[in-house]
């Protein structure tokens, strides 16, 4: 299925059975409701997707599994991260073979280093796949900085490189990217409490992660940014900011997660070396999302 990369793409979180097996039924139901909507795709096993800790044999089976649910509604694109390049190319044409429509290209885990060896990474992976690849530069997370006129260099060369996933938090980069390649690559947002800067300076995708949670609120907002209705687009940032900024930090991926079992979408069960959230911390987020539902508007927006 075409690739759409102008829209809401969650990255979606990994539900676990008690058994701690993956729930592919349930992620296949939840990735439609985000769809339904208004995303315009769905990218499995990225960081909040707790992709380190899910096996190759699990991420195929649901990669099938979402690949059949969404099937003419939205594309399903992969995130490629592995500790080797010979695992991350392995993975990228097994997930085509089961039906992925394009990628989300991580460097590679645990190891970071300069730029030629993290060119030949990348480079492997792009040549491995014809499909539409998205590169994720994460510094804060991987280390790794893939500087705009290095993204400029792998474009040229791999056009099917046509994104970048932007979460180095620093809105000026959406600017330089576009000033060194125009409209040729589109830029998302990776970090949730930006978004709105982002799409003021010319990024026209977010991989988000409070949809998985709030799909309505998410796409409201994206779509108001984009707009560029600023002053409606701040009036629903400022109801929403406190949940996004669950996104950030350490344990982001169990805080959405309880997110979600609030909103009745799984629960917050995680792999190890995670734990669930106790104590203060799990409180905080209680009320976070609980202060945020009592302030929320009908029909489920608000703005």
């Amino acid at each position: 299925m075409r690739v759409n990369w102008r829209g809401v793409i969650p990255a979606i979180t990994t539900p676990f059975r008690e058994d701690m097996s993956v729930d592919t039924e349930l992620m296949a139901r939840h990735a439609r409701w985000q769809v339904e909507a208004g995303s315009v795709g769905i990218v499995p096993f990225g960081s909040l997707g707790e992709g380190a800790t899910v096996s190759f044999d699990e991420k195929m089976a649901a990669i099938e599994r979402l690949v059949e649910e969404l099937d003419g509604l939205a594309p399903v694109i992969p995130a490629v991260s592995a500790l080797s390049t010979t695992d991350a190319v392995e993975f990228t044409r097994a997930a085509e073979r089961a039906g992925a429509s394009g990628f989300m290209v991580l460097p590679p885990y645990v190891y970071s280093s300069d730029w030629r060896e993290m060119r030949s990474h990348v480079t492997a992976v792009l040549e491995a796949t014809q499909l539409p690849c998205m590169l994720y530069n994460n510094p804060l997370a991987y280390v790794t900085d893939f500087e705009p006129q290095q993204i400029a260099e792998l474009h040229e060369r791999y056009p099917h490189m046509n994104a970048v996933k932007e979460s180095s938090a620093d809105v000026r980069r959406v600017t330089w990217i576009r000033a060194l390649l125009g409209d040729s690559v589109d830029i998302l947002v990776g970090v949730d409490d930006v978004i709105v800067e982002a799409a003021a300076a010319g990024a026209r995708g977010w991989i988000a992660g409070l949809v998985n949670a709030f799909p309505e609120e998410s796409v409201r907002l994206f779509d108001l940014a984009v707009a560029g209705r600023a002053d409606d687009a701040f009036e629903l940032y400022r109801w929403f900011l406190p949940l996004l900024r669950l996104d950030v930090g350490t344990k982001f991926v169990q805080k959405i997660k309880l997110a979600q079992e609030i909103m009745g979408w799984g629960s917050e069960r995680v792999r190890g070396p995670r734990l669930i959230l106790t104590g203060e911390e799990r409180e905080e987020t209680v009320q976070t999302v609980e202060r945020a539902l009592a302030q929320r508007r009908n029909p489920g927006v608000a703005a």
